[in-house]
């Protein structure tokens, strides 16, 4: 009997944007940050799953990035940054947290801009733009699948990742190699992956 491939295997990309979080950065200034949620099969991506937090300014680093990459694509918009916004308002947060969901779901649909490699340290490590801009220039010791394994082997929120990650884990040996990886500062080390990246401008 002739075997028709009818189903093959579709791709896809999850994404979600929640738990927003506030944080102070000192006395007088406070933000918030948002966590990045990716599932995936797309061969796109390094990791198949994955877990960030990222606040509102690295999300307009990101769309001006992209931009300047792509300049015939016109970008979604990010939500409007209003001198009206208040943190402690969980309209407006969660309106702003369904804005920045609807900016990724959009850029995900371009292959394009699927291409770029910093949308993928965007969504996938936890390096600030600083860091991400360095690497995607190759001015680090690192590459951009680099740092990807190097963020997951340190965060496992998942347990069961994709097919290499069964049993064996071998990217787990790279654990011990942190201090020499020169992937930057541990704070990706916290339990579930997701912690606001050091930030000097507004949120």
């Amino acid at each position: 009997m002739k075997m028709t491939p009818t189903h093959e295997k579709q791709e896809f990309v999850t994404v979600l944007v929640r738990d927003p979080r506030t944080h102070k950065e000192d006395s007088w200034h406070s933000y918030i940050d948002y966590e990045i949620f990716i599932h995936t099969n797309s061969m796109c991506f390094t990791r198949k799953t994955s877990c960030v937090r990222r606040r509102f300014r690295e999300f307009v680093w990101l769309r001006q990035r992209l931009q300047s990459n792509a300049v015939l694509i016109q970008l979604p918009d990010l939500p409007s940054k209003t001198p009206f916004f208040n943190m402690n308002n969980p309209h407006h947060v969660d309106h702003r947290r369904q804005g920045l969901q609807e900016f990724l779901e959009k850029i995900l649909q371009d292959a394009l801009l699927l291409s770029d490699s910093r949308l993928h340290l965007f969504l996938q490590t936890q390096l600030s733009p600083e860091d991400m801009e360095a690497c995607v220039s190759g001015q680090t010791k690192y590459t951009v699948a680099d740092a990807i394994h190097k963020f997951a082997s340190l965060n496992r929120r998942f347990p069961i990742e994709d097919e290499e990650g069964k049993k064996g884990k071998t990217d787990t040996d790279s654990d011990s190699e942190s201090s020499s990886s020169g992937l930057g500062p541990s704070d990706d080390s916290i339990s579930c992956g997701c912690k606001a990246s050091p930030a000097s401008e507004e949120s």
